[in-house]
């Protein structure tokens, strides 16, 4: 059963150094996690190649994408028992070798189909590799230390998605396709050598049984939900069967694991975490938070080629301001939230991530231009003031023994989050691009600003909450 910790997660002293050995700990961990991101925005620019060199079509290569998303999904939820079992810094060795063999292996693929199966490969080791990274991380330094660990770790979430793009054009100008691939390598033996000194496994838990019955029902429901939203924002159309069969399926099954898993003893995961207010609040604003750095991920690229004819290397320069922004910010958020709390951090950053949202949907200045750079500057250093802080008050919300189960939990959150705010916006955008490139983007930017309003709103209430805890 859960065990509340709302006052010690809230009641926040002093906070301490960081030791040394800690730090190098997280440095190793963020490679980890640095490779897989790295991994994920470096090929998004590579479909068309793809296409091109392995003589597939656009469909087959589009499951190179899907199938990652998919397996990514399908080990989630088991994260949290193995890291109980065997210590998250030996499932996070593991997964990272896994990783970086099966990049090796990508790059030696001489098929579509072969590439596909592969991509599962590594879509089941990411799917393992962040969230075990994130519990070795907090069963090190605890919750007063958390935040300013955690920020380094987001550094990486906020730097990949802008930095990879440009570095995909550059190899792709002057490489062939593999190279998407075997970028991987040498981040990935780094941090293998490295951290087999300096990662602690973890302890090793009773040899408990998994519930595999819960196992397959959440390991179904979340790809089959996540497949639904994604192929419902690719295909900008109504709901028809092909998404509406795995929404409802996804939907079902997981409402079913729900049932079968509150209160169970040894489930996979543990959902009794959400009888404290905290946790619960934490969850919820990641949940929300997580269009506001996904969905405008997805729109700011097509803002700048579409309205502003920008190619895809161009694209990538246009958006380092948003990754620059979090990156500085993110080491100041982390020393904030251990001094103040998560929950003031959290809620100020909810309201400023609310007020760099609105001007994209006023409009009224070129995409180029220099107001947009400023605004992405800003958005960027907003957003780290909200993503990292909302993390940290779930895990400082657990015992350390939870912490496991508490980080696969909000991943997944945040994953449905993003994908679900995503699919909207897609949707939206293109059943009104037909009608003008300026007016489809603005009306698309006040959906995000709705879901950035929620944020605001669920921000307020960690804040809340944390106060009367």
């Amino acid at each position: 059963m859960a065990v509340s910790l709302e006052r010690r997660a809230n009641t926040v002293p002093p906070p301490d150094n960081v030791p040394a050995e800690a730090w190098r700990m997280a440095w190793v961990i963020v490679l980890g996690a640095f490779m897989t991101m790295l991994d994920t925005t470096v090929l998004a620019v590579g479909a068309e190649t793809l296409t091109r060199e392995l003589g597939a079509g656009i469909a087959s290569v589009q499951w190179v994408f899907t199938a990652y998303l998919v397996a990514l999904a399908v080990a989630l939820p088991l994260c949290g028992w193995l890291s109980r079992r065997f210590g998250a810094g030996r499932v996070w060795l593991v997964s990272l070798a896994a990783f970086t063999v099966a990049s090796v292996l990508c790059a030696l693929a001489g098929n579509v189909g072969w590439l596909i199966g592969l991509r599962v490969l590594q879509g089941l080791a990411a799917g393992l590799l962040l969230p075990a990274g994130q519990t070795v991380l907090g069963q090190a330094v605890g919750p007063a230390r958390l935040g300013r660990v955690m920020g380094t770790l987001g550094i990486v979430m906020s730097v990949g998605p802008t930095f990879g793009p440009v570095l995909g054009g550059v190899l792709l100008r002057g490489l062939s396709w593999e190279w998407l691939f075997l970028i991987n390598i040498p981040v990935g033996a780094i941090a293998l050598v490295l951290g087999l000194r300096l990662v602690p496994r973890g302890e090793k838990g009773a040899a408990t049984r998994p519930d595999w019955l819960g196992f397959v029902l959440v390991s179904a429901g979340i790809p089959a939900l996540l497949y639904g939203l994604t192929t419902w924002g690719e295909g900008g159309e109504e709901f028809g069967a092909g998404v509406l069969v795995p929404l409802v399926a996804g939907v079902v099954l997981l409402a079913v694991f729900v049932r079968r898993s509150w209160g169970r003893e040894n489930p996979v995961m543990d959902l009794t975490l959400f009888s404290s207010r905290v946790y619960t609040a934490a969850v919820a604003l990641s949940f929300f938070a997580a269009p506001a750095l996904f969905g405008a991920l997805f729109l700011l690229p097509l803002y700048f080629q579409v309205l502003g004819g920008s190619g895809v290397v161009e694209t990538g320069l246009l958006l380092m301001g948003l990754g620059f922004g979090s990156a500085i910010a993110l080491p100041i958020s982390g020393k904030l939230t251990d001094r103040y709390g998560a929950g003031l951090v959290a809620a100020w950053g909810s309201v400023a991530t609310l007020a760099t949202t609105v001007p994209f949907a006023i409009g009224g200045f070129p995409p180029d231009g220099a107001v947009v750079q400023i605004l992405l500057l800003a958005r960027g250093i907003a957003v780290a003031f909200l993503l990292m802080p909302a993390t940290t008050a779930g895990y400082a919300a657990v015992t350390k023994d939870q912490l496991p189960d508490a980080a696969a939990q909000i991943n997944i959150v945040s994953r449905v989050g993003g994908a679900a705010g995503t699919a909207l916006f897609a949707v939206v955008l293109a059943n009104l691009l037909p009608a003008g490139g300026d007016a489809a983007f603005r009306a698309t930017f006040w959906w995000l600003t709705a879901a950035a309003a929620i944020a605001a709103l669920l921000g307020t209430r960690l804040w809340w909450v944390t106060r009367r805890a």
